[in-house]
């Protein structure tokens, strides 16, 4: 598959489960890099090996969506 998405980098919320993990998985794999945000940072710790396994690249990055400060801190990460 050739990868639409590169030099693409997307910041998904609630990527520690559900839509958010299948979006993120479906964004790395036509070539996005993904930075993985939710509050449950064992979980995404998980998905980005599955990413990298998959041959993605993902950022962890663990906040929580309702305190505006670890958002922004999550942006300019």
């Amino acid at each position: 598959m050739t990868a639409i998405l590169a030099d693409t980098v997307a910041l998904v919320t609630g990527a520690s489960s559900g839509i958010g993990a299948a979006t993120a998985k479906a964004l790395a794999a036509h070539g996005a890099a993904v930075a993985l945000l939710a509050r449950r940072a064992d979980r995404l710790v998980d998905l980005k090996s599955e990413i990298e396994s998959s041959g993605g690249t993902a950022l962890v990055v663990p906040a929580d969506v309702t305190d505006a400060g670890q958002v922004a801190a999550a942006v300019r990460r």
